[in-house]
């Protein structure tokens, strides 16, 4: 009974966050109600259009609400019940207020994208690492969120292949990325949303139902659990990204900004949106620890490779517990979770709805890449010929990566995605200590985020430097206070970073 208040006190906490906290960032921001959207002053009918806020809310969740909350969670849960901490106090302190005041910066500047808006308050160089940063970490996630849907929609329909599906899958892409984004985002997104409400509803109310599942059994908040002895710090701030903080969502933000109609309702689109996520992650986060120690339906073997890889246990064999199969393989993880709690029928529903959040991030990162290379060589989006022009060499760079074996590039973009966060959030610190405003309730998670990125890059065992937490930890304390030194001198003497 206790865990059911723990997690009840969760979803509650998130929900005063946005109510209370939420209200108070705003305030503390000095959102100007009265400022005309982009949609109104730079209309034109491709990128800029004007859109229902609720359609706009249920695009933006969508956007950001790739794997990283599912899989980010059940990867996560494996620490213990921290999880849960670090979910609701990193969401409502750092994730909603990076997403709601990256939203609210580039409405104040047109729309501007996330490198253009950092340039801004960061200067020329910071500009130029965000764009190449931004455009590497869109190609990356196109090709991730190709790669990885087409996997479990081969699973549910083997008859088409994982070459087919992703064929499928980067067509729909190309077509969201050229197109107007009301003709294709702006209608299926809201059912695409009823999917996935489903599916974290239905979760997270059969975890509460099914009989032999315990709501969160261990709610030991003070013990590493993670059965590879991963230390919690830094490690369990990278793990759950999305749910928490996540700076591929600033790159998405301009996008639903240029559709806007109202300034106020950029609090519960942006902000709002990053409390959904965070439910989300939570009723997974939930269900991993609810199912820990449950015995699965699969057994682990060794492959040609030496890894252990899950496959169905024969009649009478013992399967695995819970958590040995999220550390194995998370899609698989994930399966048996929707199977256990929801039976065949609602399971196959609910991994359709796992399957459409990467697809709903895939295609607007494609579309976000689109609009970045379009600001860096200042070439207007309102002909369908110029978006070509753009869009095919964008696509034949992930059909190259997708080729390529760039295990090594990926053990880095955890770290990257956090630190494209560090970016977001130290450039609005700094605009707003430069308006003389108050600054601390985004300068610190700018701090918290700069240490943790420096730490994870150091000591991470998927890194190549492995220096001792201890020491990785100082080192990264010392440069989230040198770089805070840095930013707060460059800007002295501006009274506003608005121009």
């Amino acid at each position: 009974m206790s865990g059911l208040f723990v997690f009840a006190g969760c979803v509650l906490l998130l929900v005063l966050g946005y109510l209370v906290y939420g209200r108070l960032a705003e305030r503390l921001y000095g959102v100007d109600f009265k400022m005309l959207m982009p949609c109104v002053s730079r209309a034109d009918g491709v990128d800029y259009v004007a859109m229902p806020t609720w359609r706009i809310f249920m695009i933006q969740l969508l956007n950001i609400a790739g794997l990283g909350p599912v899989f980010g969670a059940f990867a996560g849960c494996l620490f213990g019940p921290v999880a849960l901490l670090w979910i609701v106090f990193g969401c409502i302190l750092a994730g909603a207020v990076h997403d709601f005041l990256a939203a609210v910066a580039s409405a104040e500047h047109g729309g501007e994208n996330l490198p253009e808006m950092v340039g801004r308050y960061l200067g020329k160089s910071a500009r130029y690492v965000m764009r190449g940063l931004c455009i590497l970490l869109m190609l990356l996630v196109g090709v991730v969120f190709t790669t990885g849907p087409a996997g479990m929609l081969h699973a549910l329909v083997d008859e088409i292949s994982v070459t087919g599906w992703c064929c499928i899958i980067l067509g729909y892409y190309f077509l969201a990325t050229v197109l107007p984004i009301d003709v294709i985002i702006g209608k299926i997104y809201p059912l695409f949303g009823i999917l996935f409400i489903f599916m974290a509803l239905g979760m997270g109310i059969m975890v509460l139902f099914t009989p032999g599942v315990e709501v969160l059994p261990n709610i030991d908040v003070f013990t590493n659990q993670h059965p590879q002895g991963l230390s919690v710090w830094p490690m369990i701030f990278v793990t759950i990204a999305c749910g928490a903080i996540s700076g591929f969502h600033a790159t998405q933000s301009p996008m639903m900004v240029r559709c806007l109609q109202q300034a106020r309702s950029l609090r519960p689109v942006f902000y709002g949106a990053m409390v959904m996520e965070g439910v989300v992650a939570l009723i997974w986060c939930v269900v991993g620890l609810s199912l820990r120690e449950l015995v699965t339906d699969y057994v682990l073997v060794t492959n040609a490779a030496g890894k252990a890889v899950p496959e169905l246990a024969a009649a009478g064999a013992e399967g695995v517990p819970f958590w040995k199969l999220s550390l194995a393989n998370p899609a698989v993880a994930v399966n048996q979770a929707c199977t256990m709690l929801l039976g065949p029928v609602g399971a196959m529903i609910a991994i359709l709805g796992v399957v459409v959040l990467p697809i709903t991030s895939g295609d607007t990162a494609m579309r976000c890449c689109r609009l970045m290379l379009a600001d860096v060589i200042k070439v207007k989006q309102s002909s369908m010929l110029r978006r070509l022009s753009l869009t095919l060499p964008i696509f034949a760079l992930v059909i190259l990566i997708a080729n390529l074996d760039f295990s090594v590039i990926w053990r880095y973009f955890g770290w990257a995605n956090q630190t494209l966060a560090c970016f977001t959030l130290w450039a609005v610190a700094v605009m707003l200590r430069s308006r003389r405003c108050c600054h601390w309730f985004v300068t610190v998670p700018s701090l918290f985020m700069t240490a943790v990125s420096t730490t994870y890059l150091l000591s991470a065992p998927d890194c190549y430097i492995v220096l001792p937490v201890g020491i990785s930890s100082v080192i990264g304390c010392l440069t989230a206070l040198f770089v805070c030194v840095l930013l707060f001198r460059s800007c002295s003497g501006r009274n506003d970073c608005k121009n």
